[in-house]
C-alpha cells in the first residue's frame, strides 16, 4: 500500500480555512510544524466554479487536501434554504474531489457530519448505521449532500485508487463559529442569547424546543487534531466517527452556558419550535482504538468559546483568528 501520509515536503490545502473547522485545522497543522499550508479566500476562488477550481489545483499542486468548506447552518436555515444547502454543497464537493484526483493529490480528507445518520437509529451511533433509515427532515438537505460526498470519495477510491477518507464529526463549536441567531447551531446561539440578555439586563432567555433532546459536542480544536491524526494514520473507504463519546440535554447545556456567562435570570422553553432528533451521540470506539482522545472538556470549551466571542463581538479578534 502506498504511504500517503503528510511529510516535510507536503503542500496541504485547507478548503474553507476561515470557517469553524478549517481555521482549526490550519492551527493544528501549524502546531504540528507543517509550513506549506495552502489557503485561498472566497473572493479569489469560488469553489462552486468547476473550471476555476481545476485551474487553481493545476497551478498550486497541493499534495494533501482537507475539504472543510461547506454551507452550514441550524434547523431554521436548513428549513428556509433547502436548495442552497443541497446544491452549493454538492458543487463544492464535486469540484474539489474531482480536481484533487485529476491533479495528483496524494490524499484527501472529507469532512461530513453526524446528521448523515438516520433520525431513529440506535444510540450511540455506529458508522454502520449510515443509510439504514429515513433522515431527520429538519436537516435532510445538508445530510443528503454530505452522504453524496461520502459516496463520491468511496467511488473515486474504488474506481481510481484515490486515497480519500471521510470523517463524521459530531456537533462542533469553538473559535470562528457562526453566532447568527437565524443560521447558527444551538451552542453558539445560546452563547449569544445569554450574553445579550445579561448585557441588556433582561431576566429571561427563550430557548427553542423543549430542552429535552440530547446532543454531543466536541471542541473544534479537538476535531482538528483528530483530522490531522487520521490524515496520517487512516486509509479506508469506511467512514469514521469523530466525537466526544457522551451527550448532554439541551436544558443542561443551556444551564452550563448561563453559568459560564453569569446570567441569573429564567430560562423559558418555546415548545412551539422543533426539537429535531431526540438524541444524537456518536460511537467513537474505532477512533479511540487507534489511540486518539479529545483533550478539551465541555465546560472548558464553552469558556474558551465565550472568551473568543466577546473579543470577536468587540472587534478585538477578526473572523478566521483564534
Amino acid at each position: 500500500m502506498i504511504d500517503n501520509r503528510m511529510d516535510d515536503g507536503a503542500r496541504v490545502f485547507v478548503a474553507g480555512h476561515r470557517g469553524l473547522v478549517g481555521s482549526a485545522i490550519v492551527r493544528a497543522l501549524e502546531r504540528a510544524g507543517f509550513c506549506e499550508i495552502l489557503t485561498v479566500s472566497r473572493d479569489r476562488l469560488d469553489l462552486t466554479d468547476a473550471a476555476a477550481v481545476d485551474r487553481w489545483f493545476a497551478a498550486e499542486r497541493p499534495t494533501h487536501v482537507f475539504l472543510a468548506a461547506a454551507k452550514v447552518g441550524g434547523i431554521h436555515a436548513n428549513n428556509s434554504y433547502p436548495v442552497d444547502f443541497l446544491e452549493v454543497n454538492l458543487r463544492i464537493q464535486n469540484n474539489v474531489i474531482h480536481s484533487a484526483w485529476r491533479h495528483g493529490v496524494r490524499k484527501l480528507v472529507f469532512l461530513g457530519s453526524c446528521c448523515i445518520y438516520p433520525r431513529d437509529c440506535p444510540q450511540p451511533i455506529k458508522e454502520d448505521y449510515l443509510l439504514t433509515g429515513p433522515l431527520e427532515p429538519t436537516n435532510e438537505w445538508y445530510a443528503v449532500a454530505k452522504i453524496a460526498g461520502i459516496k463520491l470519495c468511496q467511488a473515486y477510491r474504488r474506481q481510481y485508487g484515490f486515497d480519500a477518507i471521510s470523517l463524521m464529526p459530531t456537533n462542533l463549536y469553538g473559535p470562528n463559529d457562526n453566532f447568527d441567531l437565524l443560521s447558527s447551531h444551538v451552542l453558539p446561539a445560546l452563547i449569544r442569547k445569554f450574553h445579550e440578555a445579561k448585557s441588556a439586563g433582561r431576566d429571561e432567555v427563550v430557548v427553542w424546543g423543549s430542552g429535552t433532546p440530547r446532543r454531543e459536542f466536541l471542541y473544534v480544536d479537538d476535531m482538528a487534531s483528530a483530522a490531522v491524526f487520521l490524515m496520517q494514520h487512516y486509509s479506508d473507504e469506511r467512514i469514521i466517527n469523530v466525537g466526544f463519546g457522551c451527550d448532554i440535554s439541551i436544558g443542561e447545556l443551556a444551564a452550563k452556558i448561563a453559568g459560564v456567562i453569569g446570567f441569573e435570570g429564567r430560562i423559558r422553553y418555546d415548545t412551539s419550535k422543533p426539537d429535531g432528533v431526540l438524541r444524537r451521540c456518536s460511537d467513537v470506539t474505532r477512533l479511540q482504538a487507534m489511540g486518539w482522545r479529545p483533550a478539551v472538556s465541555l465546560d472548558e470549551g464553552i469558556a474558551l468559546t465565550y472568551d473568543w466571542y466577546r473579543e470577536y463581538e468587540t472587534g478585538l479578534r477578526p473572523r478566521g483568528a483564534a
